[in-house]
């Protein structure tokens, strides 16, 4: 197996109408994460460089387990810990984002989040919320409280439910099939409160190897009110084997033999 199974990935990050900018990324094969520091902690910034600290060794490793993303994100929480108390506050940050691992040897796309920073598959015209926010709105809307309309400008869409760094360590996490030719974006929430689902995904199609950049001028463009940052990275792994026409969807938990094909919506991984 070669990084070329995964892709090639491209990032970009701005600080929008915001002093400082508390997103961090990385799109370095098997790498693509993006981390938002939470606002109103203090160091979001530190925060979420300390995330993507934790996920730099895995870069530029060939045959990667799902444990040892597992231990990545564990990691990620220790060290912003670490960050609160040497700033003497609490700091938080989301992760969201795929890892390329190696699962029955075959290669995945692992998918971990925690928070509202956002993972898409993006192929010809269509796009696909890959993950769900960790936060108050959603909350809202899966218990049918309010509307999708109502959740796009709700005054607290802003509040996360969980964080790296809250103590909490549990995440979602999924494997899915690396599809030769789908675009994969992560992003911060700066560009999804900012440019339509259909604008993305046409901003992907359009677009060449400056991407990350387009989508990142795109939010800037309709005046997002945040940091905004885009890691993309377009498949080119072949699936083979008796699981390439499988579901989408696969689950991965501590327990292989808990493993559930046929899971279509979020569950939670608790390390």
């Amino acid at each position: 197996m070669t990084l070329g199974h995964w892709g090639v990935g491209k990032g970009a990050t701005d600080a929008g109408p915001r002093p400082v900018n508390e997103d961090s990324f990385c799109a370095a094969a098997p790498v693509f994460i993006v981390a938002d520091g939470m606002g109103g902690h203090a160091a979001g910034d530190q925060a979420s460089a300390a995330v993507v600290q934790a996920f730099l060794e895995l870069v530029g490793t060939t045959v990667l387990s799902p444990d040892e993303v597992a231990a990545a994100v564990e990691l990620a929480q220790v060290q912003v810990q670490a960050v609160s108390a040497q700033v003497g506050s609490h700091s938080g940050s989301t992760l969201t984002g795929v890892i390329g691992v190696e699962h029955n040897g075959e290669p995945w796309w692992m998918v971990v989040n925690v928070g509202d920073s956002r993972v898409y598959r993006v192929s010809g015209t269509a796009i696909q919320q890959v993950t769900v926010d960790h936060s108050y709105v959603q909350d809202l809307l899966d218990a049918g409280e309010i509307t999708p309309a109502e959740a796009a400008v709700h005054p607290e869409r802003n509040v996360v439910t969980r964080a790296i760094g809250d103590g909490n360590l549990g995440f979602d996490a999924w494997l899915m099939p690396v599809v030769p030719g789908e675009w994969i974006v992560v992003c911060s929430d700066g560009l999804t409160k900012a440019v339509t689902e259909a604008r993305i995904a046409e901003v992907v199609r359009l677009s060449g190897a400056d991407v990350a950049e387009r989508l990142v001028d795109a939010a800037l463009g309709a005046r997002t009110s945040d940091n905004v940052t885009a890691v993309v990275v377009q498949a080119v792994g072949v699936r083979t084997g008796p699981d390439a026409e499988s579901t989408p969807w696969r689950l991965w938990t501590e327990d292989p033999a808990e493993d559930d094909t046929t899971q279509t919506t979020r569950v939670r991984v608790w390390a």
